[in-house]
């Protein structure tokens, strides 16, 4: 199969370009996050909210209040958002016509999909402004996963080993990319809430941590965050399983033969499987629930890496020389 190296190029490009871009929202909406402020009651000052005439010196004109700076640079922060998830979005589009097949095919473009579902996620459920100061929280790992995808996991454009040549690829592996990357919106939302709990109050005493704290949404918001992903990302991922399932059954004439990898996404299925129930049962909604989907979250790193780069075995695909 031929490979179009200025296609191939031009995915490379995008792809580096997309890190920057995150790199400079990051920046954003961390003097975003800096500049954040406690807003003052608009009662406090009633008659020059919103402009209109001065009391005090009848005539004169009062302009209506500046907008606060975290809140501009936050706007900024999202609309050079979009650049990178249209650049993001790019480089996967031009990997594939580059290869003329479906860019699932190493862990590079595993991972290139997975950070690209967590971003659009994050733009669907956390697009209003108080969940703002969460997004620093979910680019940091956005963007250590991509520089370890276009760094130690990158692999050329190149045609799949024949093993992976089936319809099955696309379906098995897109839907389990984007289930990973819908976890990782739900595991940085129980960290966070985890965070939170330990800063009651917002932390009003005044040290960093608490400053940290204080411009986060509050631990009850948090949680249903990370409950309501999990909900989203666990019946994709148990799909993507059990499709993979009947791949293998075509592929290796059984539907199940407890390879490690096949092993690890049963151990983090369960785990999620016990985070909902948890999360359900009286006793359990706080920080063993949190705890458990954590516990889920890490399952799938160590699916991703250990599995794939350290223990052979028939799913070890991830394209590196």
């Amino acid at each position: 199969m031929e490979i179009d190296a200025t296609l191939a190029g031009y995915s490379d490009l995008a792809f580096k370009s997309a890190i920057v871009v995150y790199t400079l929202v990051l920046v954003l909406l961390l003097v975003q996050y800096a500049s954040a402020r406690t807003r003052q009651i608009a009662a406090r000052e009633p008659a020059l909210v919103g402009g209109g005439s001065d009391p005090a010196l009848p005539g004169k004109i009062v302009a209506p209040p500046a907008r606060p700076l975290a809140d501009r640079f936050g706007n900024m922060a999202f609309s050079v958002l979009v650049v990178a998830v249209a650049l993001h979005l790019a480089s996967i589009v031009l990997r594939g016509f580059a290869t003329n097949r479906f860019p699932l095919g190493n862990m590079y473009e595993f991972v290139t999909m997975a950070t690209v579902a967590a971003v659009l996620v994050g733009m669907v459920l956390l697009r209003e402004q108080r969940y703002r100061s969460m997004w620093v929280f979910l680019l940091v790992p956005v963007l250590v996963l991509m520089f370890l995808g276009g760094t130690v996991l990158y692999a050329d454009a190149a045609p799949v080993v024949p093993a992976l040549r089936s319809f099955w690829l696309p379906i098995h592996v897109t839907i389990v990319s984007i289930g990973s990357g819908v976890f990782l919106v739900s595991g940085i939302a129980s960290l966070l809430f985890l965070f939170r709990l330990r800063q009651p109050e917002g932390g009003e005493s005044g040290t960093v941590l608490g400053a940290i704290a204080r411009r986060l949404p509050d631990a009850r918001t948090l949680d249903r965050i990370a409950y309501r992903t999990t909900i989203i990302g666990f019946p994709l991922f148990g799909a993507g399983v059990i499709l993979g399932a009947i791949w293998a059954e075509a592929a290796w004439g059984r539907f199940w033969g407890w390879d490690p990898k096949e092993t690890c996404s049963f151990i983090a299925w369960v785990l999620y499987a016990a985070y909902l129930h948890a999360r359900a049962t009286s006793g359990w909604r706080d920080t063993r629930a949190a705890w458990i989907n954590i516990a889920g979250f890490v399952a799938m790193l160590f699916n991703l890496f250990i599995i794939n780069l350290v223990i052979s075995g028939l799913h070890s695909y991830a394209g590196l020389t």
